[in-house]
């Protein structure tokens, strides 16, 4: 029984490693590992190289010494053999004073693996990195209201002891323009402020993914060490921000290495600040459950449309930013008109000015009901799926519930695809995107439905009169 209990030990330890691991990680550095021995709650473990201790004790401490404890008890011991080595290799647990070490070893000095010249992200350097934090973004100029106030509670909460919170990750989200990355931004900016020796960084989601392929490529092409390399840039960050984590949807390559940098930072008690378009909750078709989980750690914080009287303070700080006076009437008729986001609600702001500015003339009520009037059209010709949805079901005398069902009534079928083809023609939507909003299909019917219009508008000249009618209505 003894000559196999260290094997059982490890085979459950290993268990838990790789859930929490890439595959591609998990294989890489713990698959050759092999049990020797379990003695007096030490367990001893074989290591290919000296490499392999090296980066495992750099890396992995905590996760091991989290599934040795669990199984031996919380005095386990952890003990390293390395082939042709006549004596073992102690493993100094975090935190504690008197690992143990066997007599006449000492254990070597932390190794912080290189980083070679070929790995550098654009505009950032390792250990000197550039936060990429745009200073307007900071809480000055984060107006607080009903809609926003538990984020921003938090979001100051987390500036202020980043990693030490319970809100870790915090998760940021809502639908776009309401001020997601100027939280997310405000927060990085607060930590350099009070604690410069930090090291932030923000990053999209896209610009990660972009980078892990680059890398992957590199080493892929060169037989180098991009990889490793992009990993442990991102293991060196204090606060990361990453901006629209909904980007990783069908990205699996993506989502595990960024699982493996999660875990390694939340592990270390470091600050994650993650924001999407949905709740995690609404990520599990997209994200994997792994992962998915790991988002739900912290606090979901959402971002709501700002009321009236939020909006009109955001627009009196601008104008104070800014050096303008305007008129109170000016202010108020525009926080009324302008509902739907701060990013919109900014962009008015800017169009009034530079429409007066351009005209030399004073910024009056007048100006702004044409400004905002100019504006709704604009809108209007870029759409929205929704508007789409409606027109179209207005215009077959279809209830609106009826085009995003799965029903296949011929009728309703042929007005969804109608609806999917305005809605790849007339705004930027992604197919996927557009296919999930209208049934919760996927992009390859969003472009058989395009195909099927297209043809039938060929063969069939009353419906591509209909057709015509409804794009005029839309384009309006």
């Amino acid at each position: 029984m003894l000559n196999t209990m260290h094997q059982e030990i490890w085979n459950s330890c290993l268990l838990i490693i790789k859930d929490n691991l890439s595959n591609e990680t998990y294989k890489a550095f713990f698959e050759p590992i092999k049990a020797v021995s379990v003695k007096q709650n030490v367990l001893t473990l074989e290591v290919p190289t000296m490499y392999y201790y090296e980066y495992i004790e750099e890396h992995y401490v905590d996760l091991l010494k989290k599934v040795i404890r669990r199984e031996l008890g919380p005095d386990a011991k952890l003990e390293y053999s390395i082939p042709n080595s006549k004596t073992g290799i102690g493993s100094r647990f975090p935190g504690e004073k008197n690992a143990r070490i066997p007599e006449n070893q000492t254990a070597p000095p932390p190794i912080t693996p290189p980083i070679r010249d070929p790995f550098i992200i654009p505009g950032l350097k390792p250990l000197n990195i550039a936060p990429q934090l745009n200073k307007e973004y900071s809480f000055n100029n984060f107006i607080e209201g009903d809609c926003n106030c538990l984020a921003r509670s938090a979001g100051l909460a987390v500036s202020e002891k980043p990693g030490k919170t319970p809100y870790n990750p915090l998760f940021l989200y809502g639908a776009s323009g309401l001020g997601k990355t100027h939280l997310a931004q405000a927060i990085g900016i607060k930590v350099k402020e009070e604690n410069p020796e930090k090291i932030v960084l923000y990053v999209n989601a896209s610009k990660f993914t972009t980078q892990y392929m680059d890398a992957t490529a590199a080493s892929k092409k060169h037989k180098t060490n991009d990889i490793n390399n992009f990993i442990h840039f991102y293991q060196c960050i204090d606060v990361l921000i990453v901006d629209d984590v909904q980007e990783f949807v069908n990205k699996p390559g993506t989502q595990d290495i960024f699982f493996e940098i999660f875990n390694h930072l939340h592990q270390r008690g470091k600050q994650l600040i993650l924001t999407s378009d949905k709740p995690p909750a609404e990520l599990d078709e997209i994200i994997k459950d792994r992962l998915l989980s790991r988002f739900k750690w912290g606090l979901p914080a959402e971002l709501q449309k700002p009321g009236y009287m939020t909006r009109l303070e955001i627009l009196k700080n601008r104008a104070y930013r800014d050096g303008i006076e305007l008129p109170e009437n000016v202010l108020e008729f525009v926080a009324k008109n302008v509902v739907d986001n701060v990013r919109e609600l900014e962009g008015t702001f800017i169009s009034l000015l530079a429409q007066a500015t351009l005209a030399k003339k004073d910024i009056t009520l007048e100006l702004a009901q044409t400004t905002i009037e100019k504006l709704t059209k604009q809108t209007r010709r870029e759409l929205s799926i929704d508007y789409i949805v409606k027109a179209v079901s207005d215009y077959y005398r279809i209830d609106e519930k009826s085009m995003t069902s799965n029903t296949r009534k011929r009728e309703i079928v042929q007005a969804r695809h109608v609806a999917m083809y305005f809605a790849k023609q007339l705004t930027k939507t992604s197919l996927k995107r557009i296919g999930s909003m209208l049934g919760k299909k996927d992009h390859a019917t969003v472009l058989y439905a395009c195909r099927t219009v297209n043809n039938l508008m060929e063969t069939d000249r009353r419906f591509k009169m209909q057709v015509e009618e409804l794009e005029a209505k839309l384009t309006i």
